[in-house]
């Protein structure tokens, strides 16, 4: 393990804490109003579903499967519009959550929609064929060609199997970043598909003025939501900021940077830290955006973007000429001054996860002793002259952990010298338990260390990762 620290010149002052701690609170606050709004939408569900007879048709079996039906339907319905806003890129959830956090949700809620979504679909079937074997057939059929939308909501279902079957993490091994995003956006069309069969035949929906304005309340916000923020803000930014590549430089043997120029970009409302989906119009393969980190601290001049040559996109960067035009969404991610509560940081990455945090140990406000950063790497180190400028400039204290892992648990690998890691790693940072984590990196390898992390006593929310997992 090499450390490099100098002594910095005169710091800047230190921020005080309620300044520190203001966006993090009101974060909180998002976080709680947010779980509050799903339970009561389902609460509210429940209790229409109720009010019209639900639990009364219980009691007999053809009804009670049609009634179960129902209700299946509705949550399912109601989930599925929850994850249409959690991956709005609504800027509330965005700050509150983080890309990962949202990630996860997304897919934990989508799951329970699908499984809801079979429930439904298999009770109203077996409701309206009387509970008979014989009759289950007839029954779809005719449900799909004379039930006013029924054959669209099966159309919707298919798009929402093949957005299900590969959100499966056997099935994501198995595809490129690229192509998985492509089929994800057939999600959208599912759900347009399945408004006409909710709006015409759902009982819930046309019974009481309630509920009927609730429903098409919660369609028009989820819809609004994906056309504001997923499509009419890109463009409108990408159009007033224009940004362009200016140079290519390569950072290792399969690691780039671009910088980027632009108008107006002191006005651009980014973060040391955050990442941006860009396309670069001159580049093959421009309709598909890739995720990319900033390595530097935006100024009012230039933003950099980091990446390896993972998958195409990161490939292609290579390639790009000064000049070519980009059109970006974002700034996304949670991994910024906004997530922070401490003054004490320490910010680890692995392999080209060190970008966000090249940035982030730029652009955070710091005194000398209260910032460490780890830079796990088995090849090449990356950015290691700024580095050793931070540190001398802004009393940056920099660990390296350098090395290939000797078993596939390591977080910390050689560099550790057979100490068991938790003690390594505590006896390295001693105020560990007193900082604001920031990860990025492998999912499998941010994933240890923020166990590493809680062992070493740093409370679960004062942990913010960012990995490269989809």
């Amino acid at each position: 393990m090499t450390a490099l620290l100098t002594a910095p010149p005169a710091p800047p002052s230190a921020l005080p804490r309620s300044r520190l701690d203001s966006e993090s609170r009101l974060d909180r606050t998002v976080r709680l109003a947010a779980v509050l709004v799903l339970w009561s939408g389902l609460l509210l569900i429940t209790y229409w579903w109720e009010a019209d007879g639900g639990v009364t048709d219980l009691a007999h079996w053809v009804s009670g499967l049609t009634s179960v039906g129902r209700l299946t339907g509705l949550w399912s319905a109601h989930l599925l519009l929850v994850q249409v806003v959690l991956m709005s890129r609504l800027p509330p959830l965005e700050h509150a959550f983080g890309r990962d956090r949202l990630a996860r949700i997304h897919r934990v809620i989508g799951f329970a929609s699908f499984d809801l979504l079979v429930a439904h679909i298999l009770t109203i079937i077996a409701g309206y064929a009387s509970g008979r074997w014989a009759s289950v057939l007839p029954t779809t059929w005719d449900l799909i060609t004379a039930y006013g939308g029924v054959l669209l909501a099966v159309a919707g279902t298919t798009c929402l199997v093949m957005v299900v079957v590969t959100s499966v993490k056997a099935a994501r091994r198995r595809l490129r970043y690229e192509s998985w995003h492509l089929i994800h956006l057939y999600g959208y069309l599912g759900v347009g598909l399945a408004l006409p069969h909710q709006l015409w035949t759902g009982q819930e929906f046309l019974r009481s003025p309630g509920a009927t304005v609730y429903w098409w309340t919660l369609w028009a916000a989820a819809a609004a939501a994906v056309l504001v923020w997923r499509v009419w803000l890109p463009i409108w930014r990408s159009l007033r900021y224009g940004l362009r590549v200016s140079s290519v430089v390569r950072e290792s043997s399969d690691v780039v940077s671009v910088y980027l120029t632009g108008r107006q970009l002191d006005r651009m409302p980014v973060r040391a830290g955050q990442f941006l989906n860009v396309r670069f119009l001159s580049s093959p393969g421009w309709t598909r955006a890739n995720p990319f980190s900033l390595s530097a601290a935006p100024t009012d001049r230039s933003l950099r973007i980091t990446a390896k040559a993972l998958g195409e996109g990161s490939a292609r960067l290579a390639r790009l000429r000064p000049g070519s035009r980009v059109l970006f969404e974002g700034p996304y991610g949670r991994l910024s001054s906004r997530a922070r509560t401490q003054r004490q940081l320490v910010l680890a990455g692995a392999g080209v996860g060190i970008t966000p945090l090249r940035a982030l140990a730029e652009g955070l406000d710091y005194l000398p002793g209260e910032a460490v950063l780890l830079q796990r790497y088995s090849g090449e180190p990356l950015f290691t002259r700024e580095l050793q400028i931070l540190a001398a400039e802004r009393g940056l204290r920099v660990l390296h952990l350098p090395g290939s892992r000797r078993r596939e648990t390591s977080v910390l690998g050689p560099a550790a010298d057979g100490l068991p890691e938790l003690t390594a790693l505590r006896r390295w940072i001693p105020k560990l338990a007193d900082s604001d984590l920031f990860l990025c990196g492998p999912t499998p390898w941010t994933d240890g260390f923020h166990r590493l992390a809680l062992a070493a006593g740093v409370p679960n929310d004062r942990i913010h990762t960012e990995s490269f997992g989809w």
